[in-house]
């Protein structure tokens, strides 16, 4: 019978972290019989070496007793680490390990997210040809946020730069954000199947009249529905996996065009949350509910 009857780690309660941010937690050792000699230590890793560090814990005897007993630790994460992703061509993933050998080894792990800090935005071009009045020009959608993270409720603030290369007037700009549902499930033979589903959350739509040839930057907010599931991956749920992305279209004048700019967006859960459960689960579902818009303001630049 193992002398440690029990190791884990305990850590706030934060879904995502920032880079330069930093984790402070504990790490709960319960030993069934005095432990001689024994090697205490976190560690926070990445398998990509974005991030190495360790954290030995220092045992003012040579033994520990019988019973409980707590460790914290604090770390503090490099500026330029990459955010967590997962895509077809590689992944990054970050996780934080508590070790007590004397002479085994007993581990516990836990993952973490971490998400960039830096201002968030996308920049989307379109050229249009008009071929009654045999000219052409471009039109650049600028979407700019403040930050990439959201909690249900939530506020955001967007900036839109709206250039005007073309001949005729822009009107009209619609923003959506989307929650994107994958799906996974099994045929009758035991085939793996994906479904993506996409539905909308809140919109919000304003009238720019942007002038041929001018640009124009406008302000507008969207405030988030109070119930939303977070967002998260089949790694974290296996049946179901839930994505955000902030959507700007224009159509434009005269044409069959729209020009359209996509900001990803991460919807984190509070300590609300997981008193309630809503994090282990979709128990609200993504419908399309629509929140509550406030106005927008323009100004030519």
């Amino acid at each position: 019978m193992s002398t440690v009857r029990e190791i884990n780690l305990v850590l706030p309660e934060i879904v995502v972290y920032l880079a330069s941010s930093s984790i402070d937690g504990q790490l709960i050792l319960n030993l069934r019989s005095t432990l001689v000699n024994p090697v205490v230590k976190v560690e926070i890793w990445e398998e990509a070496v974005y991030v190495s560090k360790d954290q030995t814990f220092h045992i003012e005897d040579i033994w520990l007793d019988s019973g409980v007993h707590t460790f914290d630790f604090h770390f503090s994460f490099p500026p330029s680490i990459p955010f967590t992703f997962t895509s077809k061509i590689g992944c990054i993933s970050y996780f934080v390990q508590g070790t007590c050998c004397s002479p085994q080894i007993v581990l516990a792990k836990e993952m973490f997210t971490v998400a960039r800090n830096c201002l968030s935005g996308v920049e989307a071009r379109k050229d249009v040809v008009y071929f009654r009045c045999f000219s052409h020009g471009s039109v650049i959608l600028q979407i700019s946020l403040e930050k990439g993270i959201f909690c249900p409720g939530e506020t955001i603030v967007l900036m839109t730069d709206i250039a005007n290369r073309t001949c005729k007037y822009i009107r009209k700009v619609v923003f959506d954000v989307h929650c994107i549902v994958l799906y996974r499930g099994f045929s009758s033979r035991g085939e793996q199947h994906y479904l993506e589903d996409q539905s909308e959350v809140t919109k919000l739509e304003f009238q720019t009249d942007t002038a041929p040839f001018e640009a124009m930057r406008v302000t507008g907010v969207l405030v988030l529905p109070k119930s939303m599931s977070v967002t998260s991956t089949l790694m974290e749920n296996k049946i179901m996996a839930f994505r955000y992305e902030l959507v700007g279209t224009s159509d434009l004048s005269c044409t069959t065009s729209t020009i359209m700019g996509r900001v990803p967006i991460i919807i984190a859960a509070t300590s609300e949350h997981f008193s309630r459960g809503y994090f282990s689960g979709p128990k609200d579902g993504c419908a399309p509910v629509h929140g509550k818009t406030a106005p927008c303001r323009a100004h030519p630049q």
